[in-house]
């Protein structure tokens, strides 16, 4: 198994050098261009892009919102006034959908990304502090792993609830508890990962030199375990974008009226036959969304790894 996390200086200075001379570039600019020539890749990003955009600018192209009901067209398939076609209370799919995509979206992203940042600080300020406060550390980390999340969160997006469920909107609920759930796996690798860097001369070299434990975590431990946080976002907002549509699939994620993914199949899914536009239509966006992040995460990983041969070589000038 390839480690991510060591870049071989051999295989770094075959693409460090302009075809016009010996002038060395950045490893962010090799891994760059390592991603662009994934076509795949590019693709991938290219969908999920378009996809955000769709859910932010997508109802401007249509008079309909996700709350007016349509009385003319109760249940109606694709036509030129409805281009996705209307549920059974008539309201237009195509609005539902563009909603549904944001909100789906922003609950991958914000999970995806604070998770990780989170892993990252918990995971390494075990590794680095260690001793007693590493084992509590630990001890925590387990006990929210044994936890069961079904079960939270089913409880705290339940309905009747007064407070801070009531206040709050059921995708802000679900976020909440799927950031307590979804760091500590990556946390734990982390760890792990962190302890070995430790033992690195640099890092015991700071640590005499009395450079500041922050500076040391920020500045030596978190870049040298990059690549794998950047996989781990990616990984991250798809998990969480399936985590919410399967929730709420089985009635515990988002409520109504909130709209995502999720909630409009689960809606749709006892009459696929009878109405099919309303199931395919967020069923398909799903799809191309967590299709899209899992083509991303592929060439991340190859432009991370140096050994990789799926995206070629970089090309050199003859002289």
């Amino acid at each position: 198994m390839t480690n991510l996390n060591t870049i071989d200086p051999a295989a770094v200075a075959e693409e460090a050098h302009l075809e016009n001379g010996d002038v060395v570039i950045g490893k962010g600019t090799i891994i760059l261009r390592r991603f662009l020539r994934n076509k795949t890749a590019v693709a991938g990003l290219f969908i999920f892009l378009a996809l955000t955009v769709f859910s932010f600018i997508g109802g401007l192209f249509t008079s309909w919102d996700k709350e007016t009901i349509d009385p003319f067209n109760i249940g109606m398939g694709p036509s030129a006034e409805h281009l996705l076609g209307t549920s059974q209370a008539g309201i237009d799919l195509y609005a539902m959908t563009v909603e549904g995509t944001r909100i789906s979206i922003l609950i991958g992203l914000v999970v995806g990304l604070v998770s990780v940042l989170i892993a990252a600080v918990y995971g390494c300020s075990m590794a680095y502090f260690g001793g007693k406060l590493d084992t509590v550390m630990l001890f925590v980390l387990e006990a929210l792993i044994m936890m069961p999340a079904l079960l939270v969160v089913a409880v705290a997006t339940s309905g009747g609830g007064d407070g801070v469920k009531k206040d709050l909107p059921s995708w802000l609920l679900l976020i909440i508890v799927l950031l307590v759930f979804s760091w500590m796996g990556t946390a734990r690798l982390i760890r792990s990962l962190s302890m070995s860097l430790m033992q690195r001369d640099y890092v015991k070299a700071a640590q005499y030199m009395g450079v500041p434990s922050r500076r040391i975590v920020w500045r030596h431990l978190v870049p040298n375990i990059g690549s794998l946080l950047v996989l781990d976002i990616t990984r991250g907002v798809t998990g969480a974008i399936l985590a919410e549509v399967a929730f709420s699939f089985i009635g515990i994620g988002i409520k109504v009226p909130d709209v995502s993914l999720g909630v409009l199949i689960g809606q749709a899914t006892s009459q696929v036959s009878t109405f099919p536009w309303m199931f395919w239509a967020p069923l398909v966006v799903m799809f191309l969304l967590t299709g899209s992040l899992a083509m991303m995460n592929d060439g991340l990983r190859d432009a991370f790894d140096p050994s990789s041969s799926s995206i070629g070589k970089a090309k050199k000038k003859n002289s």
